[in-house]
């Protein structure tokens, strides 16, 4: 760069690798939108991506160690754009449930369902979405018991454990709520996390957990670049 820069004539300056890899640390490291579309659907989910840490030698002679580590990465897409709205990384313990109120707090208020699964069944939840003003569309536990003297927030919780009662009380009564209430749009959460491991793979490069955030980041905002330049669209079509 400094070469071509001397040929232009152009009084510019040039970073050096290192600084680059100084600055580029500091991004991801906290919660912001990646894409700004106005939006009324949000699916979340969490998928677990492994940290490489060792060396071709090492796995080799020895094998892999026992304590691998991971990260937990949490992603609240678009179900109709596809579009990556938010992103957390944390360490393996920390339980989706943890993470939705911060999602929440960051997300567009003109969001007006969020769908997610049984991991999201909690009182946390549902007091973040009432405060939000949006329906959390979540399966209650199958031992989930009704509480009359339950507070405001966990109306949605009360109302759903009465409509699948009402519709048999049984697996099958569980699975005509969630088509009736399009619960299974969460499962293009499940496809947000597949692009993501097709394109960038299953692993993090980085050895430094805020570097791995700037990783994290940095793909997200990538796969939002790319839905921007077009995507497939379907049609029916008989034979």
């Amino acid at each position: 760069m400094m070469s071509l820069v001397m040929l232009t004539g152009i009084a510019i300056p040039v970073p050096y690798y290192t600084q680059i890899c100084k600055r580029a640390k500091l991004l991801g490291q906290e919660l912001a939108l990646l894409s700004k579309k106005n939006v009324k659907d949000v699916v979340i989910d969490s998928t677990g991506l492994k940290v490489y840490g060792e060396g071709e030698w090492k796995v080799r002679k020895h094998g892999y160690s026992k304590r691998r580590t991971w990260r937990k990465l949490h992603l609240a897409a678009c179900p109709d754009s596809h579009d990556i709205l938010l992103e957390v990384l944390t360490d393996n313990s920390t339980g989706d449930c943890e993470v939705y109120p911060d999602f929440l707090a960051k997300a567009p208020a003109s969001i007006q369902h969020a769908y997610g699964d049984g991991a999201y069944d909690t009182e946390g939840c549902y007091e973040a979405s009432y405060l939000h003003g949006l329906s959390l569309v979540a399966p209650p536990q199958r031992n989930a018991v009704f509480h009359s003297d339950a507070p405001y927030h966990m109306e949605a919780r009360n109302n759903a454990i009465l409509e699948i009662l009402g519709l048999g009380g049984d697996d099958d009564a569980r699975k005509l709520w969630k088509k009736l209430k399009g619960y299974h749009r969460r499962s293009l959460s499940e496809t947000a996390m597949f692009r993501f491991k097709c394109l960038f793979g299953d692993h993090l490069a980085s050895h430094k957990f805020e570097n791995q955030k700037a990783e994290v980041w940095t793909k997200c905002l990538a796969i939002n670049r790319m839905n921007a330049l077009g995507m497939p669209n379907g049609e029916w079509i008989t034979i």
